[in-house]
């Protein structure tokens, strides 16, 4: 089967982990279909538009599209006529933050009623643990022969066609057909294959976000401990990582937020049976630290009736992406305060946010929510500045 993989669609192509992967596979030498039911986002993209931030990915379509190798649709059956499917659809969490199966094995049933026998069929997202297996079995089940393989994305969001050719590539499937269809295909991507069971794999992308998670509350919860003595914290940092190796891992406090970091702890904790104490107090933690803001703020300025300005309102920094934004949250509780809020994202198409400069004009207070590099060289007119993320280097508290 490893021979014979030309062509490639990719399900959920015109989005933020389809597209990068979907450029990726063509500019490797494969006929690449973006099959996606956003036919907006589509249209975009048939424009030579990135329908979000994604560094280098415009000059790279542009490119692509005069080749032919990469083709846009909107009908599920596109899925067929392909020797691989890569599908970048995962499991989602429900408002009890567990993970939403039922939404996911639909999905994917739309897509395997589409398969030919002995078709690969890759999934690229991250998943909860059992999921594949669960999936695997559904697969045998219904009688079908398709090759399953779990080989999940590892890069960072908006960097992605930077990352996929320099690391390593997660590689795992349930059958030596789906593992050596697997391996020719990333073998196109990556430097290196990591050969893992789809079990390991699946944990394996789960720890990294969920450490990754966990780092970012040590900071949070180091920061609010000084905080609450009065301590200026990055002195504390500096001194933590000045010329010492074993402090040199610890981050700058911020809002640790997202579509995966939180969502993938979550999924972590709701599939371990014995509990996973570290993943909730983290939660508690990342997802108290607007609030601490707020309640510190509160206790030195009258935030009834004031006008409280929020710079960014990504999840991060140099993102056009809102999704799981804390600094949604900070919103919120301001205007709970009493406070009028304004908001201004130069990355996020609103029309409810402000330009920069005249949130500034119009505010008392302004607190960084995302540290968007724009925002450096902006007047802060000597206003108070709550910066969390001391994006302007003048202490974290106004």
């Amino acid at each position: 089967m490893a021979r014979t993989i030309e062509r490639i669609t990719v399900v959920g192509g015109a989005g933020r982990i389809g597209l990068p992967i979907g450029l990726a596979l063509a500019q490797a030498g494969f006929e690449v279909t973006l099959y996606d039911i956003n036919e907006d986002a589509l249209a975009a993209i048939g424009r030579g538009e990135v329908p979000f931030r994604e560094e280098g990915a415009e000059e790279l379509l542009r490119r692509t599209l005069p080749t032919g190798r990469l083709g846009l649709s909107s009908d599920a059956a596109s899925v067929r006529d392909a020797d691989a499917v890569v599908s970048v659809i995962g499991t989602p969490v429900d408002e009890h933050l567990n993970p939403k199966l039922i939404p996911f094995m639909e999905a994917m049933d739309g897509i395997l009623g589409r398969l030919r026998d002995d078709q690969l069929l890759i999934l690229r997202s991250t998943v909860s643990p059992g999921t594949c297996t669960r999936l695997q079995d559904h697969i045998r089940q219904s009688g079908r022969r398709i090759h399953l393989a779990f080989c999940p994305e590892r890069i960072v969001e908006g960097r992605a066609l930077e990352e996929i050719p320099r690391l390593p590539q997660i590689v795992s499937g349930y059958t030596s057909e789906a593992v050596a269809g697997a391996r020719f295909v990333f073998e196109k991507l990556g430097p290196e294959i990591v050969e893992l069971t789809p079990e390991e794999a699946e944990l394996s992308k789960l720890f990294v976000n969920v450490w990754r998670y966990l780092k970012f509350a040590v900071a949070n919860q180091f920061y609010m401990i000084a905080d609450e003595f009065g301590l200026d914290f990055d002195r504390i940092l500096h001194s933590i990582r000045h010329h010492y190796p074993r402090g040199q891992d610890l981050p700058q406090p911020g809002f640790a937020a997202g579509p995966c970091l939180f969502k993938d702890t979550m999924q972590l904790a709701a599939a371990c049976p014995t509990g996973f104490q570290l993943g909730h107090a983290a939660m508690l933690v990342n997802e108290g630290l607007p609030d601490h803001l707020v309640r510190r703020l509160a206790a030195r300025f009258d935030l009834r009736g004031m006008t409280v300005g929020i710079l960014g309102m990504a999840f991060k920094a140099e993102s056009d992406d809102t999704r799981e934004s804390l600094s949604f949250k900070l919103r919120k509780l301001l205007l709970l305060r009493g406070a009028r809020v304004l908001c201004a994202d130069p990355n996020v198409a609103d029309p409810s946010f402000l330009p920069p400069e005249a949130v500034v004009e119009q505010a008392d207070l302004l607190i960084v929510g995302a540290p968007h590099a724009a925002f450096r060289a902006l007047d802060t007119k000597g206003k108070p500045v709550v910066d969390i993320w001391n994006l302007y280097g003048r202490g974290r508290q106004a």
